[in-house]
């Protein structure tokens, strides 16, 4: 079965973990409808939004998500042209994260909401 319609899921707070992260930034890969998405997994997260074209909101909020996590969605938003809201509250960012965020959003012209 192939869904054609979603445009919005939401799998916070349910521990997916790498493994299921990975699996669900595989299809945001190829996805051509998801427009929001709420959940976990930094790193796989970024790689994907490298190259999805059609996400506009994304809700990464208490992911324990570090600065290494951060610099990974950074260098996403470098080149990732449709994310329009970010959310990354209650997570484990500090200078260096917050900083690698604040210099990819000075290039990024898409991203109008930050969180």
């Amino acid at each position: 079965m192939k869904i054609t319609a979603l445009q919005t899921i939401n799998l916070g707070d349910n521990s997916i973990g790498d493994v299921g992260a990975k699996a669900i930034a595989d299809a945001l890969r190829v996805n051509s409808t998801l427009q929001t998405i709420s959940l976990g997994g930094a790193k796989a997260i970024a790689d994907a939004l490298k190259v999805n074209s059609t996400l506009q909101t994304i809700n990464l909020e208490r992911n324990a998500i570090g600065d290494v996590g951060a610099k990974a969605i950074a260098d996403a938003l470098r080149v990732n042209s449709t994310l329009k809201t970010i959310s990354l509250g209650g997570n484990l960012i500090f200078d260096e994260g917050a900083k690698a965020i604040a210099d990819a959003c000075c290039i990024n012209k898409s991203v109008e909401v930050l969180k």
